[in-house]
């Protein structure tokens, strides 16, 4: 039968719309008569297959827009080895290709095989580009590493798939692997919101100034949603340059926006703000005369300068207001007032009491200026006194020593620990560790670099050990268990077996160190390959 019109449109109208308002168009569709009508929405379903498999079986090539363009540029990175392009194959599979071997979501060791295959400098075989191209599609966070990989081809096939455009807006971190293009421009006026967000915060990185020029020019017409977040880029490259636009941003129309924006003036120890947070700060927070303990005045009020400095009115918890004033006062003040001011080093600081400037017998503000200062030093960077607010790494108890003492030291660490050095960071969580356990240390964890250092992962699997030596679930530890699979170093595999091979039988516990195994043997030599 002669078909005189393309079914698929007639379908599409009738799902929209319903098959109880619209009926099923019969003598439009000369396949009706193939399928049940009975229940007109399953034939819908029906008929709408059959006209899926009839617009790919007579699907014609698209008519060439003209002569051939130029072949994709050379690329003179070295290939993968052959064992890497097969993992990488297995990778973007999703398959084991273990013989059966129980391993961990292969999709979550992809980003870790792509970072470091891009920092060894290779490049993909050309008939896997395609496959990394797709899966970076669906991945967002793969496309930066998948898109260096893919290289001169994976843009030049780019520019053939209209699926594959996200490639030619993504910008590679290396200057050296994307310098500034005319397109970039286009870009930042033309893409979607989280392309522009990324290329914004790329280029601060490469070129502070010339991501406040960009930013700057269209800041007026940016809804407020968006100013929010292209604020947060300026992180990169923070400057006293940067002081002028953020302190006009003061007077924004949005809230979020000023508090952000003062939030970044409060990270430039020289900046107009913070100057204005050190005399309110002053004046909050003075030395009793007997030099013994800290005297705390909280902000009677919260007047409109305070509140244009980022300061709200209200709590947002609903805390009480002095309290709130006081501490975003606190927070926003540059550190080295208090050395400057009373000669003390930020552990002797913390270890003096605090009073009210009124009854100084009272210690109701220990904690909140405790809390504001571990605000201020992840705000500002400050090592020194991150180091002092968490303390001496955890150490385990003498007899009848007050366990509640060490745990209180480590208050909402994970952020302060965030500012030290990473071997440093790695050796104070192991301590924690040991001491502790697990229970509280899934935080820490994931503000260590990865893959693990030796001795933090071996405190985790001698914790890990001992969890499933008390009787635990490996569900009540999850969390830390599938941080483990990705971050955990692969020489550890070996213990881990053998706590395998020690648990019961057909055990969880046995299940699950199995798992982890067999995912640290297939990363060690996934890794090992890239090396050859």
């Amino acid at each position: 039968m002669t078909i005189t019109q393309d079914p698929w449109e007639t379908l599409h109208t009738t799902a929209l719309l319903g098959t109880d308002r619209r009926p099923l168009p019969a003598t439009a569709l000369p396949l009706a008569d193939t399928v049940d009508q009975a229940d007109p929405a399953t034939a819908l379903l029906e008929l709408a297959a059959l006209a899926t498999v009839r617009r790919r079986a007579g699907a014609l090539p698209v008519p060439a827009a003209g002569p051939p363009g130029p072949p994709a540029p050379e690329d003179g990175r070295p290939e993968l080895p052959t064992a890497a392009a097969r993992r990488l194959a297995v990778l973007l599979a999703g398959r084991s290709g273990s013989g059966g071997a129980t391993l961990a979501n292969l999709a979550e060791l992809l980003p870790q095989w792509l970072a470091t295959a891009r920092a060894r400098g290779l490049r993909p075989p050309g008939a896997l580009i395609p496959g990394l191209l797709d899966a970076a599609r669906a991945r967002s966070e793969l496309r930066s590493d998948a898109v260096a990989l893919a290289g001169p081809l994976g843009r030049w096939l780019a520019e053939q798939n209209p699926d594959w455009r996200f490639v030619l807006r993504t910008a590679a971190p290396d200057p050296a692997e994307q310098p500034d293009r005319p397109a970039d421009h286009q870009l930042w006026h033309e893409g979607l919101f989280a392309e522009r967000v990324t290329h914004l915060t790329l280029l601060r990185r490469r070129d502070p100034a010339a991501g406040l020029e960009l930013l700057s020019g269209t800041w007026s017409t940016e809804r407020a949603e968006d100013r929010l977040l292209f604020l947060d880029s300026l992180q990169d490259g923070l400057s006293a340059a940067d002081e002028p636009f953020l302190e006009a941003a003061l007077g924004d129309r949005s809230k979020n926006v000023r508090a952000t924006a003062a939030e970044l003036l409060s990270a430039l120890p020289g900046s107009a703000l913070a100057r204005r947070m050190t005399e309110r700060a002053r004046a909050a927070v003075r030395l009793a005369e007997t030099g013994t303990h800290l005297l705390v005045t909280p902000p009677a009020e919260c007047d409109a300068a305070m509140q244009r400095d980022g300061i709200p009115l209200k709590s947002p918890t609903g805390r009480g207001e002095r309290a709130w004033w006081f501490g975003e006062v606190i927070a926003a003040a540059p550190l080295r007032l208090w050395p400057e001011s009373t000669g003390l080093t930020p552990e002797q600081l913390l270890a003096l009491r605090v009073g009210d400037s009124i009854d100084e017998t009272s210690s109701s503000w220990a904690d909140d200026l405790r809390e504001a200062w571990a605000r201020a030093a992840v705000r500002q960077h400050d090592a020194d006194w991150a180091r002092a607010l968490l303390g001496p790494a955890p150490a385990p108890p003498a007899r009848g020593a007050g366990r509640a003492r060490a745990r209180r030291a480590t208050g909402a660490p994970a952020k302060l620990l965030a500012v030290l050095p990473p071997g440093e960071r790695a050796a104070w969580t192991a301590a924690f560790i040991e001491v502790h356990g697990l229970g509280e240390a899934f935080q820490l964890l994931g503000a260590c670099g990865t893959p693990w250092t030796p001795p933090l992962s071996t405190a985790v699997v001698t914790a890990l050990a001992r969890a499933a030596g008390s009787g635990a679930y490996p569900w009540s530890h999850s969390g830390v268990l599938g941080m483990t699979e990705r971050a955990l170093a692969p020489g550890t595999a070996a213990a881990v077996e053998e706590l395998a091979a020690g648990a019961a039988p057909d055990s969880a516990w046995s299940e699950t160190f199995a798992r982890l195994a067999g995912t640290l043997r297939f990363r060690a030599a996934m890794l090992a390959e890239l090396d050859a």
